[in-house]
């Protein structure tokens, strides 16, 4: 009966330090986590005064695109001719199915919708260089990479 006793003394025991252990670490990441939390809250509130200076001068800046969107207008910047929504498609490397396609091209008419690319022909897309939302276009792409790059 002692051993047995003395074999639950012993298990309590480690169970404590590991606890102990544990204890510790979880303090430690708790301090991490609270650093890379104040750390990341900095360019957030530097976004917040920019836009709101920005407002102080005349409307405010676009609301940024996503990132698939920011990469089709890439993708635009690069090209000297329009492109089809196939192309992007597979420019963006999503597979070859229709759904893909029909998910580019859904996204490519919303960035026609917000004046930032235009469709002269049926199917053929390319970045608003005239249209009458291109200067806001042109600056909201500018904001947005200077937001990606900080």
């Amino acid at each position: 009966m002692r051993e047995l006793l003395d074999k639950i003394e012993t298990r309590q025991q480690l169970v404590r330090e590991t606890a102990g252990r544990l204890r510790d670490r979880i303090a430690r990441l708790t301090g991490q986590l609270a650093a890379a939390e104040q750390t990341l809250s900095r360019p957030e509130t530097t976004r917040e005064t920019i836009l709101e200076l920005a407002a102080e001068d005349g409307p405010p800046p676009p609301e940024p695109l996503p990132a698939g969107y920011r990469e089709i207008l890439a993708l635009f910047e690069q090209a000297e001719e329009g492109l089809r929504a196939r192309e992007v498609s597979r420019a963006l490397g999503l597979g070859p199915e229709p759904r893909h396609t029909e998910i580019t091209q859904a996204k490519l008419k919303r960035l026609v919708t917000r004046d930032i690319v235009t469709e002269p022909k049926p199917g053929l897309f390319t970045l608003a260089k005239s249209a009458p939302g291109a200067p806001e276009a042109r600056l909201k792409l500018k904001f947005e990479r200077s937001r990606n790059t900080h």
